[in-house]
């Protein structure tokens, strides 16, 4: 599978995605904008001023806690973004299963893509937010990518067996919407690693987003280039992940003419 090869096919298909998703909306792609700033009101509302939740830093600056929080939400909704699209991905598009020349493991890099435009946006106003609370970014967050890449790996590669897997098994997407759920408070978005006891701080590492998001974090506020010791494991098990939900793809589509 050559993502370079299939580049116009992939990037037709991510615009018609993002065209249609906000096709015959008064504002149009303005709610990819409007909705990362009103759910990150709402967070902030609720945990900062109902709950006075106070990030670990000492501040108790409410605009700090709104930024920290953002930081990680705009990573976790790339995550389920594509993971709760991706068991009804195929079955949403069964007029191109049975056409043999179009490539069926194209359809969660497109669901991807449409993600990672939204990803881009909410990034924006976090960027947006942060100059005019703190003043312009370190140049340090150009190295967000570091941390972008595996993850998308990692997106990828989940998605590609949950798709397959979407297609036996119509359960999939009700288990599915409930796992994106618990791990949303089961990632670092709302508190930080660090405000949880020891003993259960090794059980929230098995979290895929926690480093990630994380790392991040510490990109992004503080301008800490992550060590090459700690993005090499985070890199090998993405391209793990990526392989293995690849091949499982490959090796049971076969299968989903059949059942469709």
């Amino acid at each position: 599978m050559s993502v370079w090869k299939h580049k116009y096919l992939i990037s037709a298909l991510v615009k018609r995605d993002i065209i249609g998703r906000y096709h015959g909306s008064t504002m149009g792609l303005l709610w990819s904008l409007f909705n990362p700033i009103i759910m990150l009101s709402i967070y902030t509302f609720v945990f900062s001023v109902v709950f006075k939740a106070r990030w670990g830093t000492g501040t108790g600056s409410k605009t700090e806690f709104a930024l920290m929080l953002f930081a990680g939400l705009i990573l976790f909704n790339l995550f389920a973004e594509c993971i709760s699209r991706a068991p009804t991905i195929i079955l949403a598009n069964t007029n191109y299963v049975k056409k043999v020349v179009f490539p069926l493991e194209l359809l969660p890099i497109v669901s991807l893509g449409t993600a990672l435009f939204h990803f881009t946006v909410s990034l924006c106003v976090w960027l947006a937010a942060y100059t005019v609370f703190f003043g312009i970014p370190h140049l340090q967050v150009l190295a967000v990518p570091l941390i972008l890449i595996p993850l998308i790996l990692f997106i990828l590669g989940i998605s590609w067996f949950i798709s397959s897997i979407g297609v036996f098994l119509r359960d999939v997407s009700q288990v599915i919407g409930v796992v994106v759920s618990i791990m949303m408070f089961l990632s670092p978005i709302f508190y930080p690693i660090s405000a949880l006891p020891e003993q259960y701080r090794a059980y929230l590492n098995l979290n895929p987003l926690t480093g990630a998001i994380e790392l991040t974090r510490g990109i992004l506020f503080n301008g800490d280039i992550p060590a090459a010791s700690q993005l090499l494991p985070y890199y090998i098990s993405a391209l793990l992940a990526c392989y293995l939900g690849f091949a499982w793809f490959q090796m049971t589509r076969k299968g989903f003419a059949d059942v469709l």
